[in-house]
């Protein structure tokens, strides 16, 4: 069953963090807000460089508990991006 995990699912703690997959300016998507569900692998924002947009993705299903980042902020990867309530 631990094999069938998602990185960090073996946690007792029912909150979850979407990090920056890597570096960019953050733009987040409009129609989130607070208290919304968000399925794995949903896109909740990009990250824009150079002549590319990257997506960042939730690894986790739960509720948005909050944005960590403002539009506009610029991201170093690994960066916290939002926090989900998973339980």
């Amino acid at each position: 069953m631990e094999a069938l995990l998602t990185h960090g699912e073996g946690l007792l703690v029912p909150e979850r963090m979407i990090i920056s997959p890597s570096v960019g300016v953050f733009r987040p998507l409009d129609d989130l807000e607070d208290g919304t569900e968000v399925d794995a692998g949903q896109t909740v924002g990009h990250l824009d460089g150079p002549g590319t947009s990257t997506p960042v993705c939730s690894p986790f299903r739960g509720q948005l508990v909050g944005m960590l980042v403002h539009r506009g902020e610029r991201l170093r990867e690994g960066q916290p991006v939002a926090w989900l309530r998973v339980a």
